[in-house]
């Protein structure tokens, strides 16, 4: 089966793992977050789109990141998952299909984010926020779906042992919740029990 198939596979396998309805963030601790992982068909199969935020930043700033942010009050996480994604890189809910929620994350940060899993289609338009992105790029979601690409790192941080996944993709370094948010697709489409 040839890349392509594979993708497809991929996201057949995602599209019946994933939960049709945002986690519960109502008795969530940390700030409320929505993020869109952005499944895009690329040349040799799908890609994930992925920003790097600009080093001016007040959080977070030159990480690796999926669109997203925030939410507004009133705003579910689907609302927030596509507002951030228009505002952040200029695509719009009309070019998204929706295939579903991963479970929340947790951030060290004091973040509680709802990974919403799209498929953004052809001739999607990419407009960056200058403030926020300084960089729009896609990696093909085969290297994602590799374990052999996963590696756990550690640092002592704000008093803890903190362990945390990289995924190091040529000059990307891809880590902390964005890391973790592809770990938990990755292990939902190998969930044999699933």
């Amino acid at each position: 089966m040839d890349a392509r198939g594979t993708d497809r596979e991929i996201l057949r396998r995602l599209a019946r793992r994933l939960a049709p309805d945002a986690p519960d963030l109502s008795r969530a601790s940390g700030r409320r977050a929505a993020v869109l992982v952005p499944l895009v068909e690329g040349a040799q199969g799908f890609d994930v789109l992925l920003t790097r935020r600009s080093a001016d930043m007040p959080a977070h700033a030159g990480q690796i990141a999926f669109p997203g942010g925030g939410m507004a009050a009133g705003e579910t996480a689907l609302q927030a998952a596509l507002r951030e994604t228009g505002e952040e890189v200029g695509i719009g809910a009309d070019f998204i299909t929706p295939l579903g929620f991963l479970p929340a994350h947790e951030t060290a940060t004091g973040f509680v984010i709802a990974p919403l899993v799209g498929v953004v289609g052809a001739g999607y338009p990419v407009c960056p926020c200058a403030r926020e992105v300084a960089e729009v790029f896609t990696i093909p979601l085969a290297f994602f779906m590799d374990a052999r690409n996963h590696r756990r790192e550690e640092i002592f941080w704000r008093g803890k042992m903190r362990r945390y996944w990289v995924m190091q993709y040529g000059a990307y370094r891809v880590w902390g919740a964005t890391a973790a948010i592809l770990r938990q697709m990755w292990e939902l489409v190998h969930d044999e029990n699933a």
